[in-house]
């Protein structure tokens, strides 16, 4: 009996790799659908921590994971509940927590996930996560932000500065355990993923997943709209400009033909292995959000200042 190549075991443990990718597959949607009794919140609560288990194993380690907290903006916006938050605190400081309730600022989030049980439908449900993805997207991140860089203090409003940050927005995934057909073409549009079981396996649909990776620079990093009418002061005015030209200057450049769609792992039998295919797609876009975001302190202070002088 001839002695195996070390090609020949290489391919033999990225066989096991893949298997293991689809035991875990089966072990974590048997998870999901633990019947452990009729309380909701029980019941919501533990399938939350199954599915924060899930991203836990896929997103790097970089980022922190928290359940149950509501997202602030500088400018006074509130989201509803969000059931997971993946974001970065590299440069933005945790100061926005009291007791168990947290929040957490829009420039430090990179992905907001909503869990839900089976959706079948109806004008509460999908009028529910059609008010929370509007939470969301009425958040604004700031440019108010100044650093210290090689070249001396960067201040990301100054008209010299075109390559600043700019803004962002998370990635926002629905996780159900189940969802029927004609609701999933009317939620795709309003999700970037929707996660959900079906005969026993993890289904996933993504909007557009044809688009290019150019495009989803745009949607996560540039996708702003002109809010000039809404603002208080020259600074503010000054920031939605320097944006509006970013937006037009990124319109410009080429587009990739690169998309998601070539980070999808199927097996022999070309039904797609989920976990692995969700791991590489979610972590590419993660790599194209302009993240972290450098904290806008001032546009926060001057938020904050507003709010006791309101009080007083």
């Amino acid at each position: 009996m001839s002695k195996k190549s070390e090609e020949e075991k290489v391919e033999e443990a990225i066989q096991k790799v893949i298997a293991n990718y689809e035991h875990r597959e089966k072990a974590f949607v048997n998870q999901l659908q633990i019947d452990i009794g009729s309380h909701p919140l029980t019941t919501g609560t533990y399938r939350e921590e199954v599915w924060k288990n899930l991203f836990s194993q896929m997103i790097p380690k970089k980022y922190c994971i928290e359940q149950g907290i509501f997202i602030i903006d500088s400018k006074g916006h509130i989201s509803r509940e969000v059931d997971l938050a993946v974001f970065d605190e590299m440069y933005t400081p945790y100061i926005f927590k009291y007791g168990k309730i947290k929040f957490i600022p829009i420039e430090a989030v990179a992905i907001v996930v909503q869990c839900k049980s089976k959706i079948n439908g109806g004008k509460r449900i999908e009028g529910d996560l059609e008010k929370w993805v509007k939470s969301i997207d009425e958040l604004d991140t700031s440019l108010n932000s100044v650093v210290r860089t090689m070249n001396g203090v960067f201040d990301s409003l100054d008209e010299g500065n075109r390559l600043a940050q700019t803004g962002t927005r998370p990635i926002k995934i629905l996780c159900a355990t189940g969802i029927t057909n004609p609701v999933i073409k009317k939620l795709e549009e309003k999700f970037d993923f929707l996660l959900y079981v079906k005969n026993k396996r993890l289904m996933k649909v993504v909007y557009e997943e044809k688009s290019s990776f150019t495009d989803w620079v745009e949607k996560l990093n540039h996708d702003v709209e002109e809010k000039s009418e809404n603002l208080s002061d020259d600074r503010e005015k000054k920031e939605q400009k320097i944006r509006n030209e970013k937006v037009e200057k990124r319109n410009e450049e080429r587009k990739s033909d690169r998309n998601l769609c070539d980070l999808i792992i199927k097996d022999k039998n070309e039904k797609e292995n989920v976990i692995m295919s969700l791991t590489f797609q979610l972590n590419q876009l993660l790599m194209l959000i302009n993240n972290p975001m450098l904290f806008p302190h001032e546009a926060y202070v001057k938020l904050f200042n507003r709010l006791i002088g309101k009080k007083k």
